[in-house]
């Protein structure tokens, strides 16, 4: 991916030198890797503390600690430096985007922490990997999880990575066009089952925008290099629910799918990608999943 010498963000909080250490946590329980890499990544693109998915901890609220001061990255940081420009592109992409509809795109900020960090959602643990969170319009993301991302969970390289980042900010992005709220009330009114479902095109819709942010940033600024795309697509074949599960109990149950498969986040990746366009993320119409 060509990022050197693009354009940072001015959005990044550097808060990692007043991290809560100790992010960790101890397997108990009988509890195997790969339950554990499950609940990672839930947790990653769900926003859902996996150690609650786990059952090791109480989801009630507890008192939180004060966020830790944030600055800017240090300039000789070069991966907080790509994520800084990646977000960027975010930026201008959605900027122009939100011009063609009319309406006013408010960036996110992009937090960086180390094990924990207390947030508008609750507190963010390292094991939870990149999550946004409406409450504060923020991205939160643990470096250290792009290691998890490339050594554990089978998905390297820095598209990969930037893929992350533009997953997260179509969260925000569906937080600004009201579509996040309406899905959370409409959960309140319907079966698990249907929540589920609900779920998986919240989340197919977050793949095509980042499909869509790579379409117009490589357009302005020819971001990508050969072998990126595969990269990304790789990354979602590797985090859709039916490879997690296989990989965990051995089968897999598409009613329990709250993200989608490897195939439906490919799928929805490239039709961001190739058409480029808000309307063709519209995973809500009948018919669509």
């Amino acid at each position: 991916m060509r990022w050197e010498g693009d354009r940072e963000s001015s959005n990044v909080e550097d808060a990692r030198a007043g991290g809560g250490g100790g992010g960790g946590f101890a397997l108990g329980g009988g509890l195997s890797v790969g339950t554990v890499v499950v609940a990672l990544v839930a947790g990653w693109i769900f926003g859902v503390n996996p150690l609650t998915l786990l059952g090791l901890v109480n989801e009630a609220p507890t008192q939180q600690r004060a966020a830790a001061p944030a600055t800017r990255p240090p300039a000789d940081d070069r991966q907080a430096r790509f994520v800084a420009v990646v977000l960027g592109s975010t930026e201008d992409v959605w900027t122009a985007q939100f011009q063609a509809m009319g309406r006013d795109y408010r960036e996110p900020k992009l937090r960086l922490f180390r094990g924990r960090e207390p947030t508008a959602c609750g507190t963010g643990q390292a094991a939870m990997g990149p999550f946004y969170c409406p409450g504060d319009e923020k991205v939160y993301i643990d470096l250290a999880f792009y290691d998890t991302l490339r050594d554990r969970l089978g998905a390297p390289g820095d598209f990969a990575q930037a893929y992350v980042i533009a997953h997260e900010v179509g969260h925000h992005v569906q937080n600004l066009l009201g579509i996040s709220a309406k899905v959370d009330e409409l959960r309140g009114r319907v079966s698990a089952a249907q929540g589920n479902a609900l779920s998986v095109r919240l989340e197919l819709q977050a793949d095509c925008f980042a499909g869509l942010w790579a379409n117009h940033a490589d357009k302005t600024t020819h971001i990508l290099e050969q072998g990126d795309v595969e990269e990304a697509l790789n990354a979602a074949t590797q985090i859709g629910d039916d490879t997690l599960q296989r990989r965990s109990q051995g089968t897999v149950v598409p009613e329990s799918f709250t993200h989608g498969s490897g195939q439906q986040r490919v799928t929805w990746f490239r039709r961001g990608l190739d058409g480029g366009k808000v309307s063709d993320c519209d995973t809500f119409k009948k018919g669509a999943v």
